[in-house]
């Protein structure tokens, strides 16, 4: 790992870190990304001591916990000025012809100026994490705050060609642990099957309309692989979700997260309860199978990729034979079950907590930066249109088909993101995608044999 590591950096330069760094005190507060980018603008191979005590500092002062939201608030009022780090999502009101900035941490709606809004346009498309400077004005009836200034936590500009050349100086194993590390996993002790069952998590990151299901133990990474990779990620764990959170909510005509993430991860989702159940399954399944989204007059299509997650007793490495118990009454559906691309075995990952000779602590790619590499995978088409062509699978009705190509093309572009690879790439993808698919059939086998026959998915390679 120390050759790796070293190649690693000399490749790809500031766009690496260390990835035990953030763990320090106050600066794992931040998510991970955030915290990364401050370390790598220090431009140091390793920070010192001091170095990260200056950003727990700015953290402290400037990321307020929750409770603390009007305390900030009243500082705010009687200094006239504040600054915070926070992510930042700004809305555009048409009919009243205003714009309206959302600071999710400190649960804040103020204004912006015009001109943070032309200097830094993502403002308007995802939101961004940064430090924002607000301004208290009451010079009116009624005071009000406005974002006068605004430094991005993230990166300005993408260079995919530049990655795609760094990926031409790394071996298909070497690449692969490059991933792993960059996740946050030590990929010294895994095997080289858990390593692929790990990256498999990433597919609905890099992979369009791809819906996933993991149940697996407790502390294995689930949550923490997501919530600590992409910031084009919302997580839902467990509790009521409404179909104006989801989809679309028509009172303030707010687009839903499934229209503006990459992918809505369902943790916990036992304890997942719909609004209007009935309702909001009719229009997941839909959406699931199409890409579809339909709620009141809003209609459209997205990409978004789907995850499900929970947590299920193991009896040593097997787990046990029925997995329908973990979900919600409503999704105890085969017709739902079906539209599920591939099923992750969680539980053939180590747990985190048991042996801390499982987080990383070797080098790997700042985790905006490889967020926003993911980002860009997504367009990539070739990937499944090669499978399709030079690929023949045997035992599959059209669902099974498109879960595999789906699976095994998001894997391609997180193995091979260049585009280059021989036989034996192309069949470590094929092989985990119809493995997932299989254990997809055999559910539904299992739910309803009269139905869904017992089968054994293949392929050949033309």
């Amino acid at each position: 790992m120390d050759e790796l590591n070293a190649k690693l950096r000399y490749v790809f330069g500031d766009v690496v870190v260390r990835k035990d760094v953030v763990l320090y005190q106050e600066v794992a507060r931040l998510p991970r990304f955030i915290s990364e980018y401050l370390i790598s603008s220090l431009g140091k191979e390793r920070p010192t001591r001091e170095d990260l005590e200056k950003i727990a500092d700015l953290v402290f002062r400037c990321f307020p916990e929750p409770r603390d939201r009007d305390k900030v608030l009243h500082d705010l009022m009687k200094l006239g000025e504040y600054k915070v780090i926070d992510e930042v999502k700004v809305f555009t009101d048409v009919s009243s012809g205003t714009h309206r900035a959302f600071l999710w941490n400190l649960g804040l709606e103020c204004a912006i100026t015009d001109e943070l809004l032309e200097k830094y346009e993502n403002l308007l498309r995802q939101g961004l994490w940064g430090l924002a400077k607000l301004q208290y004005i009451s010079d009116t009836e009624e005071g009000y705050v406005t974002v006068v200034d605004f430094l991005p936590f993230q990166i300005a500009k993408l260079d995919m060609k530049a990655f795609m050349d760094g990926r031409r100086e790394f071996t298909t194993n070497e690449w692969i642990d490059v991933l792993i590390s960059t996740i946050g996993f030590n990929p010294e002790p895994l095997p080289w099957r858990k390593k692929l069952v790990i990256l498999s998590r990433l597919i609905p990151l890099v992979e369009p309309n791809v819906n996933m299901m993991e149940l697996g133990p407790r502390n294995t990474g689930k949550t923490y692989t997501y919530l600590n990779t992409s910031h084009y990620t919302r997580i839902f764990s467990g509790g009521r979700i409404s179909p104006a959170v989801l989809i679309w909510n028509l009172a303030k005509n707010i687009p839903g997260e499934i229209t503006t993430k990459d992918c809505v991860v369902f943790d916990e989702i036992s304890k997942v309860e719909f609004s209007s159940a009935d309702e909001m399954m009719g229009k997941l399944k839909l959406y699931m199978e199409s890409g579809f989204i339909e709620r009141g007059t809003r209609r459209g299509i997205s990409q978004c990729s789907l995850m499900f997650m929970g947590n299920v007793d193991v009896k040593g490495e097997m787990p046990i034979e029925d997995f329908t118990y973990v979900l919600p009454e409503v999704m105890r559906d085969p017709a739902f079950i079906d539209r599920i691309h591939g099923f992750i075995p969680g539980w053939e990952v180590p747990k985190i907590g048991k042996l801390d000779a499982y987080i990383s602590k070797h080098y790997g790619f700042v985790t905006d930066y490889f967020a926003e590499v993911l980002h860009e995978l997504r367009k990539k088409t070739e990937f499944y249109y090669y499978i399709s062509e030079e690929v023949e699978l045997s035992n599959v009705t059209g669902r099974d088909e498109k879960a595999i190509k789906r699976i095994a093309s998001g894997l391609l572009k997180l193995i091979s993101p260049h585009g280059e690879f021989k036989e034996e790439e192309l069949k470590i993808a094929l092989d985990l995608a119809v493995e997932y698919r299989q254990r997809i059939a055999d559910w539904l086998h299992f739910m309803r044999p009269g139905e869904f026959e017992r089968k054994k998915i293949g392929y050949k390679v033309k």
